[in-house]
């Protein structure tokens, strides 16, 4: 595969709505894949469709931010800020479904994404940022990314499949 250079940018609402087949596929592609996302297999298009008309309703309400890494192809991966919080929390974001297509994959998506993230988040005032991640998928990234790891907590989750996994927690302090 040619690599192709990726920018990775924050979509407004109707930029959302317009890349929601895409969005789809990444998120398919990640569940078919084993991904531990919130979704059980096989998922099907119109699930998928339905949660990312939700992610843009939230955007539109400033409630998250939606990034996505494109290269040639378009749209490769994704990931989420959720800027709302408890009233005791503003200070906190929720970093969310980092997803990149498995057509994507060890190409530094993660890291730009990770990376754009941050940076985002600094943008809209965050000071901290957490996420968790079923155990051993992604932790790697994280870790070389600056995150610390907080713990694990065993069978949190389920994998697409049914099987019962770990998920782990991290955090990291925005300078």
């Amino acid at each position: 595969m040619t690599d192709h250079p990726v920018t990775v940018r924050a979509l407004s609402t109707a930029e959302a709505a317009a890349h929601n087949d895409a969005l789809c596929d990444i998120l398919i592609d990640c569940v078919e894949g084993g991904a531990s996302v919130s979704f059980m297999a096989p998922l099907d298009r119109a699930r998928a469709a339905a949660f990312w008309r939700g992610v843009a309703v939230g955007v539109e309400r400033g409630e998250r931010i939606l990034l996505v890494a494109e290269d040639a192809g378009g749209p490769v991966g994704t990931v989420q800020i959720v800027l709302a919080q408890p009233e005791n929390q503003p200070h906190r974001g929720d970093l969310s479904k980092m997803l990149v297509h498995r057509r994507g994959r060890r190409r530094g998506i993660g890291a730009a994404l990770m990376r754009a993230a941050e940076d985002a988040a600094r943008a809209a005032g965050k000071t901290l940022l957490v996420l968790d991640t079923a155990s051993g998928d992604a932790e790697r990234l994280y870790e070389r990314s600056g995150w610390v790891r907080v713990g694990t907590i065993p069978g949190f989750a389920l994998w697409p499949d049914g099987g019962l996994c770990a998920t782990t927690f991290f955090y990291k302090a925005l300078a």
